[in-house]
């Protein structure tokens, strides 16, 4: 006799939590994320449907095989995977779990999902995000980017944490750890504060190369 997992149909898609790298594709037109362990060759949207990482035909997620997104259950448990080293620069993310899944003990994996929010870390210096800037590493046609403060951006290709969620999409809510980044169709006070703390720092930063560059014995 072959025993069979309990179907559940749930009235509205359940909740989880993991933690990704946000990624800005090589053109500057597309933003997503991508995983921190079995996934992290396959960048993925807001609103993505999982692909099997072996290259199997199966649809994820097959009993057989471990291929599909993955979350947990609860936050406080996604939280405690940004404390090792290596996953120091990830973001939090809440998803809302779509299509198939298979439930297990903390968590689930899944076949499709929507990021409904991020919220980004400090930057390496401490103080509070305004800006994802890359990062120096990254996937075949994807920069990897990292919480930056204004005064860290300095040249570094950036975005706003406003400017990401609107490019990536589907309604995406990002936030810095301190306090929430609105969404919307025109930007309000905070966004403006940190976009214009963004292009000033960026100014600053052309700002010392020029004068470097015009100072006497400086070489082009």
């Amino acid at each position: 006799m072959r025993l069979r997992l309990p179907e559940e149909r749930p009235t509205e898609p359940p909740t989880g939590y993991k933690i990704a790298h946000p990624v800005l594709s090589h053109d500057g037109t597309r933003a997503g994320f991508t995983g921190v362990s079995l996934g992290g060759a396959l960048p993925y949207g807001v609103l993505d449907e999982a692909r099997c990482v072996y290259g199997r035909r199966h649809r994820s997620p097959h009993r057989r095989c471990d291929c599909g997104f993955h979350c947990v259950h609860e936050s406080a448990v996604a939280e405690a995977m940004l404390c090792t080293a290596e996953h120091r620069a990830a973001v939090l993310l809440e998803v809302s779990v779509l299509g198939a899944y298979i439930r297990f003990e903390r968590g689930f994996r899944y076949a499709r999902q929507r990021v409904r929010g991020a919220t980004v870390g400090p930057c390496d210096c401490g103080a509070v995000a305004a800006a994802l800037a890359d990062a120096g590493w990254g996937r075949p046609g994807w920069r990897v980017l990292t919480a930056a403060c204004a005064g860290c951006v300095r040249g570094r290709t950036s975005l706003s944490l406003a400017s990401f969620a609107r490019l990536a999409g589907e309604g995406l809510r990002v936030r810095a750890a301190t306090g929430p980044v609105a969404v919307t169709g025109s930007l309000g006070v905070s966004e403006l504060v940190a976009e214009a703390a963004l292009l000033q720092a960026r100014l600053d930063w052309f700002q010392s190369q020029l004068t470097r560059l015009q100072e006497p014995g400086t070489q082009g």
